[in-house]
């Protein structure tokens, strides 16, 4: 057993635990229960609170088991049964310590999100975990699995904790635009002191239990089932008459910074610097500055009403509302219920450009193996270097260690034979936007690869079903479009092309999830779901530049709101030659953005685009020829340039985009809104706390985005694409949203 670091007097901890006296008995207290169990003499006899809640008693320690599948939610019926079941252990007398633990695959993993916005049934998780604090007897919570939110408020509710060395614990609310409004944000500062655990709750990660047992939230971490350590260390309890005392009755961890609060609120100001337009970061904030201004009680009241605020919020139901949208995007309808995903062991990737590189980092990551090909040794060293470089900046940021960089480079096979694929289960062709090139490519690994292989396209915007034409076997291939930097962003566009057999379709998705992606399946089109949708915003920034506007104001009219960077830094942060050969291909010109590609400015590349950038400096700054040239290309059009508000700017850059993902959900492009809402916070940046696009309509109201767009469709009647999408004119009529509209389609 690993004893807790900073409590000497637990040294005793490391001795060998006495041997548990194990009986067979049913106390008279238990008489209101239903046994369930009897496994023979030297078991004890369980006895069944609720559905979800089970007791028994082992010599003079009581157990509190929660069977709670799949992860131990505190729902109603658990909080109810462990407040029956401390009641009825701590009313037999033979009972001098109880063990709370979890069956299954994990302790509890949070509280029951279903139940949010719902009346509240008591107990309340808040009195559940207080009825644990008030125990007369100590109560020992032995942790497995994850315990997360609310299961790890519980744990700190109760005087001592341990768990077993793969368990992971967390305050993870802020995720979900909250906070640890079951006494997070009150315990654990009293446990590891209030800068430790301002850091904890705003990063909303979880930790191990060796880091746990460090900070000292753990009193020991031991392997072992988890009733048997728990057991272990309550008999300690109770040999060694250690004291239980309740976590909100602890000033020492608090008192320094409540002297001195100077360095508490200089970290809270660096960690909240990027959290723009956030309630939940300041909000958290507030509630750990509550645990050393304020007496625990009157704190947990305040947080009670805090996070009820928080949780009727926009920013919060946008942040709930991804949680569940990412859990439906893995449901594909229509695929036969036998289908299933193929293996993939090891991959390929075709193409060692900066997206080929990236895809094969995110494989080695997931420790596949990978192959990457290129034509030449020179471009494979090209390509090889910037990996080796990518993951020297993340050492140098402290995201992974050097023995890990070595092992996933380890992992990553340069090649210049195309043979090299021959016993991959999955290749992945990235290679720059030629329908000629990539026909050749397909062509020729079919011939290459082993029978069941899965053939991908990184395609960003091309036909996949004029690729797959290619092939004898078109039901092994699919699109899989990558982001770029892949080894950074989250979004894998999962793409059915007409004879993409469902096997394929769940291989893509499965390992998409395997190597930390987001996967959303889209079907075939010009641009996909996100390109598609982008093209339209990108179409009004062109405008607005004509009509008036500068590349700062376009941009700054989406950063205030919370994107990273606005449409104009990215476009020349991904090159404007891009675009331009996209525009091209499609016959849609730009003037202003075509012009200066042809006066030879293609973003970072060369040092100017939209913006002006210094030698090694990515800072985007003001750049007077552009400025210039926009001017002029105004006044060849016959444009008068007027002042636009930043509200204007802000409609005619989302309101189109919207439009067209409601033309793309009505298409069956996407499967459903939400999906679409998933491809633009984890592809395009979209700040996660607005939901994404169609959950923002929703919060902007349909009618007043139908009414905005027959005015610019006035304005502008050049582009037809302006009209209202006929689903959006459709439910504006209802006065229904999305939403709504989604979840009549599921239950249909």
């Amino acid at each position: 057993m690993r004893r807790r670091p900073d409590k000497a007097s637990h040294s005793r901890y490391l001795r060998p635990a006495p041997a548990l006296c194990l009986t067979v008995r049913a106390p008279d207290s238990f008489c209101g229960g239903r046994t369930i169990a009897s496994t023979g003499p030297d078991q004890a006899i369980m006895t069944q609170v609720n559905e979800k809640i089970s007791t028994r008693v082992e010599g003079d320690i009581g157990f509190i088991r929660s069977d709670n599948p799949p992860v131990n939610a505190l729902g109603q019926a658990v909080r109810s049964g462990v407040v029956e079941a401390l009641d009825r252990l701590n009313a037999d007398p033979a009972v001098k310590a109880i063990v709370l633990h979890c069956e299954g695959r994990t302790f509890f993993a949070g509280a029951d999100i279903t139940e949010f916005n719902k009346p509240r049934v008591p107990p309340t998780l808040q009195e559940m975990i207080l009825a644990i604090e008030n125990s007369p007897k100590p109560v020992v919570a032995a942790v497995h699995g994850t315990a997360l939110g609310g299961g790890f408020e519980t744990a700190l509710g109760c005087p001592f904790r341990v768990a077993v060395p793969s368990a992971r614990m967390g305050l993870p609310e802020i995720n979900l635009g909250l906070f640890a409004g079951g006494g997070g944000t009150q315990r654990l500062p009293r446990i590891i002191g209030p800068e430790k655990a301002l850091e904890f709750v705003l990063s909303g990660k979880p930790v191990g239990a060796a880091q746990a047992l460090a900070l000292g939230i753990l009193d020991a971490v031991e392997d072992g089932a988890p009733d048997a350590i728990g057991a272990a260390f309550a008999r300690r309890v109770i040999d060694e008459k250690l004291p239980a005392v309740a976590v909100s009755r602890r000033d020492d961890r608090i008192a320094a910074t409540r002297a001195d609060p100077s360095a508490f609120d200089a970290l809270a100001a660096k960690l909240t610097a990027r959290s723009k337009g956030q309630e939940a970061p300041a909000a958290n904030v507030a509630a750990v500055r509550r645990s050393f201004t304020l007496p625990f009680d009157e704190a947990m009241a305040i947080d009670a009403e805090a996070n009820r605020a928080l949780m009727a919020g926009s920013q919060s139901r946008a942040l709930r509302h991804l949680f569940f949208a990412e859990r439906e995007a893995a449901r594909i309808p229509g695929l036969p219920k036998d289908a299933r995903a193929r293996d993939v062991a090891s991959a390929a990737i075709i193409g060692a450009g900066t997206m080929g590189g990236g895809i094969a980092m995110c494989f080695a990551g997931a420790g596949i193996p990978v192959v990457i090909v290129d034509t030449t040794q020179e471009a494979l060293d090209r390509g090889m270097e910037r990996v080796r470089a990518n993951y020297a900046t993340s050492v140098k940021r402290g995201s992974i260690s050097q023995e890990q960089v070595d092992k996933r480079l380890a992992l990553i096979t340069p090649a210049t034979d195309r043979a090299a694929v021959a016993d991959a289960d999955l290749v992945i062709e990235a290679v720059f936007e030629d329908m000629a090139v990539k026909k050749e490519i397909f062509s020729d690994l079919e011939k290459r690869v082993k029978p069941g292989t899965v053939l991908a396209s990184n395609t960003s915007a091309l036909d996949v079903d004029e690729i797959a034409a290619a092939l004898d076997r078109p039901e092994d291939f699919v699109g899989m479009h990558f982001f770029s930097p892949a080894n950074v962003m989250k979004l894998l566009e999962v793409v059915q092309a007409a004879k993409s057999s469902p096997e394929a379709i769940l291989t893509a998705m499965a390992v998409g999830r395997k190597i930390g992606k987001v996967p959303v399946w889209s079907g075939n089109c010009d641009g996909f779901i996100g390109n598609r949708m982008v093209a339209k915003r990108s179409a009004q920034a062109e405008r607005l530049l004509q009509r008036g506007a500068f590349p700062p104001q376009v941009d700054a009219a989406l950063t205030k709101l919370g994107f990273p960077m606005g449409p104009l830094t990215t476009n020349d942060m991904s090159g404007l030659d891009i675009g331009y050969a996209i525009r091209k291909r499609r016959g849609t010109p730009f003037p202003i953005a075509d012009a200066i590609v042809e006066s030879g400015q293609l973003g970072q590349k060369t040092g100017s685009g939209y913006y002006r950038y210094e030698p090694g400096d990515r800072t985007p700054r003001p750049n007077p020829d552009t400025d210039a040239l926009i001017v002029a290309t105004s006044a060849k059009l016959g444009i008068e340039r007027r002042e636009m508000s930043e509200g204007e700017m802000v409609e005619r850059l989302l309101f189109p985009l919207i439009n067209e993902g409601a033309r793309i959900v009505e298409a069956g492009i996407a499967l459903r809104p939400s999906d679409v809402d998933l491809v633009w916070i984890n592809g395009y940046g979209w700040p996660r706390h607005l939901g994404g696009p169609m959950f923002h309509a929703d919060e902007t109201g349909l009618a007043h985005i139908v009414a905005r767009l027959r005015e610019f469709a006035a304005d502008t009647p050049d582009d037809p694409s302006l009209e209202p999408a006929p689903l959006l004119v459709e439910l504006a009529a209802k006065g229904q949203g999305f939403s709504e509209w989604q979840k009549s389609r599921a239950a249909a």
